[in-house]
C-alpha cells in the first residue's frame, strides 16, 4: 500500500516491520524453548528453523548479500565473502547475522582481533547467538585464553544444549583451568 505522505509511508513500513519482527520473535522464543528441553530428540530441525529465522534480514537484496556471501564462503572464496558481508554490515548494520557471517570469514583468514569484534557486534544485537559464542569460544581457546573461552562456551550451551562438541569443549577447559588432568 502507497501513501502520498512520505511521513505516512515511514510509519506503516515501521509498523509492518515492527510486527514481522514481533512475530519472529515470538516464534524464536518458542523455537528456544524447544531447544533448551534436555530430552528433545528433534533438536537439529529447531536449529534450522533457529537458523532460518535469524538469516531473514527482512530484505530481499539484503538476504541476497547474505546467501552471495554464504555462496563465496563455501566456494573457498573467504575475501569474496568478506566483500559481500561487509556491504551486507554497511547496508544492514541491525542484522545480527551480517555481522556473525562475516566474523566466520573473517577467522577463516585467520584475522582473529577482527572476527571478535564482529561477534561483539553480533552478540550486542543478538544475545542468544550460541554459533558466535561458540565461535568466540574456539578462538579464545587458540589464543590460550582458556577462562573466558569456557565462559562463552559455558554461555552457547545455557542457550542450545544439543551443539555439538560444547559440552566436550566444556569438560575439557574445566578441567585444565582447574588444574587437573582430562
Amino acid at each position: 500500500m502507497k501513501f502520498s505522505n512520505p511521513i505516512l509511508n515511514c510509519v506503516v513500513a515501521a509498523f509492518l516491520f515492527t510486527s514481522h519482527a514481533v512475530a519472529g520473535e515470538d516464534e524464536l522464543n518458542k523455537l528456544f524453548d524447544r531447544l533448551a528441553t534436555p530430552e528433545l530428540q528433534d533438536w537439529e530441525l529447531v536449529e534450522r528453523a533457529i537458523w532460518r529465522e535469524w538469516s531473514d534480514s527482512g530484505s530481499k537484496s539484503m538476504n541476497l548479500l547474505l546467501q552471495l556471501g554464504r555462496k563465496a564462503m563455501s566456494d573457498g572464496d573467504t575475501k569474496k565473502a568478506i566483500d559481500h558481508f561487509t556491504a551486507l554490515t554497511d547496508h544492514a548494520p541491525d542484522f545480527a547475522e551480517g555481522w556473525n557471517m562475516r566474523a566466520t570469514a573473517y577467522f577463516g583468514e585467520g584475522l582473529y582481533g577482527l572476527s571478535i569484534a564482529d561477534i561483539g557486534r553480533t552478540l550486542a544485537l543478538n544475545p542468544r547467538h550460541f554459533g558466535a559464542l561458540q565461535g568466540l569460544g574456539r578462538m579464545l581457546e587458540e589464543m590460550d585464553q582458556k577462562k573466558d573461552a569456557l565462559k562463552a562456551y559455558q554461555a552457547a550451551f545455557a542457550i542450545h544444549p544439543h551443539r555439538p562438541g560444547l559440552e566436550d569443549s566444556i569438560e575439557r577447559l574445566e578441567a585444565e583451568v582447574s588444574g587437573q588432568d582430562i
